[in-house]
């Protein structure tokens, strides 16, 4: 029995549902409490198994303390673009990354640092660290050992 993928829409809302939760600090067991749902079935929302219902939607969004366009901005429209036409949404790794806790711990201390310079720094050991690794992992037939 072959299992059906996530339709992408429901993996984006899922996705944004549990940044907000993380952003929050809230469990998946107390947003559970607070909808009337198990932890498991907020797991499965936020990995689009299951779709969410529009009631149930304007709950999360409520809980969440953000409109429901929120659950679905920079998502993927389901419109189908015609050949040529550049999609506005952004990559959907931003999104998962910020929907990790490493990536909101990441975001929300970098946000705090007032000083422009140092965060340019930061990014650019960032940038070098990330270069350094790929090209560490690329197969390089010219190297000498």
């Amino acid at each position: 029995m072959s299992t059906k993928a996530p339709n992408p829409v429901d993996k984006y809302v899922g996705s944004r549902v549990r940044m907000r939760r993380i952003m929050l600090g809230m469990s998946q067991e107390k947003l559970g409490e607070a909808l009337g749902l198990t932890f498991q079935q907020i797991q499965k929302y936020e990995k689009g198994t299951n779709r969410v219902g529009a009631s149930r939607l304007q709950q999360i969004s409520e809980v969440l303390q953000v409109p429901v366009s929120f659950l679905f901005d920079g998502g993927p429209s389901g419109v189908v673009l015609s050949e040529g036409a550049a999609a506005s949404a952004s990559p959907a790794y931003i999104a998962d990354f910020l929907a990790t806790s490493e990536g909101l711990a990441l975001t929300r201390a970098f946000t705090r640092i007032a000083d422009s310079k140092l965060r340019r720094s930061i990014v650019d050991l960032v940038e070098q660290i990330a270069e350094r690794e790929s090209s560490e992992d690329a197969p390089n037939a010219a190297k000498i050992p």
